[in-house]
């Protein structure tokens, strides 16, 4: 196995668990649909991913999940939810994309790499929309979910065609986001 045969699978999966933070299913779905256009190649025992079932279910999940955060007190229950659910989302990316991997590292990778990357950039957007709601009354939410669910997207896209590029601006991203969050909190003591 080639370095380029092992870190290429690695990248997209961190990519397609960062968007997972942003939104749990509209990467699910990207995913899907890249699996059934040949663009993606899922593991054994993942292939269920690319199925059609799949591929509906990731859509009506996407348009709820999408739905909810536009309603005002439902964004902060659905973030409660969505966090766990972004980290097991995040580990289900990787471990799909990591077929000649050994059992332990793939798990190992999909827990640390994929569920990490899916919790720091879930965590980033909650302190985010926890700060719109302090500063704007919840106001700013929707301005928020509108660019969270293109940030999905995009990353997912990004993820699966130019990896080392989703893999940039998703640190960049984090990075940009923590140091805002830190700063308005700073302010705001």
């Amino acid at each position: 196995m080639t370095i380029a045969e092992w870190i290429f699978p690695i990248f997209v999966g961190m990519g397609l668990s960062a968007a997972c933070g942003f939104r749990v299913f509209v990467p699910l779905l990207i995913m899907s649909i890249a699996a059934q256009a040949g663009f993606l190649n899922l593991s054994p025992g993942f292939e269920w991913i690319g199925s059609w079932t799949a591929t509906l279910a990731f859509a009506v999940a996407t348009i709820l999940e999408i739905g909810g955060y536009f309603i005002p007190w439902l964004d902060n229950l659905l973030d409660a939810i969505a966090t766990p659910a972004a980290v097991l989302a995040g580990m289900l990316a990787t471990a799909s994309l990591l077929g000649d991997f050994s059992p332990l590292a793939r798990w190992g990778l999909a827990i640390i790499a994929g569920g990490g990357v899916a919790g720091m950039v879930q965590a980033s957007t909650v302190a985010l929309r926890g700060l719109s709601l302090t500063t704007t009354g919840g106001l700013a939410n929707p301005v928020f979910s509108f660019l969270e669910v293109l940030g999905a997207a995009g990353l997912s896209i990004f993820a699966i065609l130019i990896p080392v590029t989703a893999l940039i601006l998703v640190v960049a991203l984090i990075l940009f986001v923590l140091s805002r969050v830190l700063r308005k909190k700073a302010e705001i003591k």
